[in-house]
Formats: C-alpha cells, structure tokens, sequence
C-alpha cells in the first residue's frame, strides 16, 4: 500500500475498544460517554480487518485502546493475530497499555509472540498519578510493569509532558526507567477531544523546552534508532538508555507517516490529525470474500492526506478533531 506521497503503509494501529478504567485528564472527560456495544465490531471481525491489512504488505500491528486490556475475551484476538508472527507475514505485534491488567495478561501476551509493550505513565507520584489518572493505581500499574519483564517483555514507558504537572519529574523518569532497562519517549499534548474542564493551552509543554532542560542535566546523542513510530530518539551518556520525544505540534513527523488507524467500529482514519476517514465495517459485512473491503482500503490509502493541522496556541485552543485519542487508537 503505497499513499499520494509515496509513503508505504506497513504499520495499523488498532483500537479495539473507546472503554478506558482510566480517565487521563488529557485524553478524555472524567463522565465519558463510551460507544454502544452495538456500534463496536467483534473480536473476529477485527482478526478479518486486521489480516486483511497485513496480506496487503502491513508489517506492524499494535493494538490500542482506549485500554485494549479492558475488553473482554481481548486475548483471542491477540492470540488469532499471533498466527501472523508465526507464517513470518508480520514482523510484530505489541500494545499500548495503562498498564493496569498487564499483571493479568503479561505471560499470555509473551506466550503469543508479543515482545514489546508500551505503557502509560506520566508521574512517579502516586497522588499526582491518582490526579492525572482520575482513577488510576500507581501501585498497581508498577504490578504489572514487574509481571511483564519477568516473562521477558521489553517495556517502553511513555509520559505525555504537563507544563505544570510533571516538567519538574523528567530527570526522575529518566532515571527510573533507564534504571530498569526502559526506554522512555516523552509525548507533547495533542488537541484531540473535549476533555471537560481542563484547558490544553496550559497542560501545552513543547518538547524543544523540555529537551533543552533535561540537556542540562544528561548528555543527549540523537541516534538512527527506529520503532517504526513517530519518535525521534537520544541515547542518555549518563545511564546508556535511550530518549523518545514524539513531537505533533513543535517538530511534525509526517513527512514520514507510515501508519493509519483502526477504530473499533471500523472506521479507518488515514491521518491521527484529519477528520477524513473510511467505513470498512459495510464492505466487511457486505461479503464474506474480501473483495469489496480490499478496494475500500485502495480508496482509503489513496486518500492520505500529506500531514495533520495541529496547533495549540492562545488563538487555538479548541480541539483540532472533535474524536478523543482513545476512539482513534493512540
């Protein structure tokens, strides 16, 4: 799959579900009101969407939430996924996660072939993390931080930086993640979603800030290092790890976008950024041959835009997209 802009397509990022047991105050309104069950697709019908992109050259499937782990039976589609890693026709598969269930799902997860997992956290104190979180267990997400390296997952923290919040804790998770053999990418805000009383202008840090603090304290090489994401990443002289800055609004990425998104009700957005997005659930269960979905996913690619439209400033302060991040997949 290849874009307007000769981009190859080999990355799908999945959100299996909008339902969160979190309620970060940059992502979504503390009294969300999530899909009806009716409008999200099965398990097995997102094993068909999912395999369908990868027979057609998608290398990378991480699945996403939401909190993916929240979603009952979650683990058969993982499972069913996992066949691809065995053929070779996919090169990995991974998550994104709160880290809440991992203690839960950890060895599973491993079992079937996934060997990297991202997770979520923005501070190191447990009352600030309540705050951020809303709902969250600090405790409890460091549970499963211990149950995933135990059964060998390689674990990438990330912090989404609060001008206010957490911008005084970078040199702490530096040191707490690279400690544990973490690497760790700071995220700037994005302006995706009503978020109910919060203000995003001021949660708003640009990383070029941040990066510059945090060089008075570490020295920052920029290495070629690559996940197949967005980050551009630093190894840290001082503990040998490395440092992730995803950068949206400072330092766009998307001259090199490789990726598109999946939501749990089929809609297929070709730009995190972009309100454009296709309907694959018609196509899907249209037929039981494949053939309508597949010339649905060509219009689709045809139509990735070259780059999303997002700001934050005092003149920009409503979101960009009306979607929150957890319906689109992270």
């Amino acid at each position: 799959m290849i874009d307007p802009f000769g981009r190859h397509i080999t990355y799908l990022r999945v959100s299996v579900t909008d339902r969160c047991d979190f309620r970060c105050v940059y992502c979504m309104a503390e009294d969300m009101t999530f899909l009806p069950k009716a409008e999200v697709l099965s398990l097995e019908e997102l094993e068909r969407l999912c395999s369908a992109f990868v027979r057609r050259g998608v290398r990378k499937l991480r699945m996403t939430g939401g909190e993916p782990l929240v979603r009952k039976n979650v683990m058969s589609l993982f499972r069913g996924l996992g066949r691809h890693l065995q053929s070779g026709a996919l090169d990995e598969l991974t998550l994104t996660t709160n880290g809440s269930q991992l203690a839960k799902y950890a060895r599973e997860l491993a079992d079937i072939g996934v060997q990297r997992v991202n997770v979520s956290i923005d501070t190191l104190d447990r009352d600030k993390f309540r705050t951020i979180t809303r709902w969250g267990d600090l405790d409890q997400v460091m549970r499963g931080l211990d149950a995933a390296q135990q059964v060998g997952l390689h674990i990438k923290i990330n912090a989404v930086a609060l001008r206010g919040v957490n911008d005084d804790e970078f040199e702490d998770l530096i040191r707490f993640s690279h400690g544990r053999g973490m690497d760790l990418t700071l995220i700037e805000v994005m302006p995706m979603g009503e978020i109910g009383g919060e203000n995003r202008l001021e949660q708003y840090l640009p990383l070029s800030l941040a990066r510059t603090e945090i060089a008075r304290h570490f020295t920052l090489t920029e290495t070629d290092y690559r996940t197949g994401g967005p980050a551009r990443y630093f190894t840290v002289g001082e503990t040998g790890g490395r440092l992730g800055f995803i950068t949206p609004l400072t330092h766009n990425f998307c001259e090199s976008c490789n990726r598109v998104r999946l939501t749990c009700t089929g809609t297929l957005y070709m730009c995190l950024g972009q309100e454009d997005a296709a309907d694959l659930r018609a196509p899907l269960r249209a037929s039981e041959k494949d053939d309508l979905l597949d010339r649905a996913i060509d219009e689709a690619i045809a139509r990735k835009p070259k780059g999303h439209d997002f700001v934050i400033d005092r003149r920009h302060t409503a979101p960009a997209v009306r979607r929150h991040m957890s319906v689109t997949g992270g």
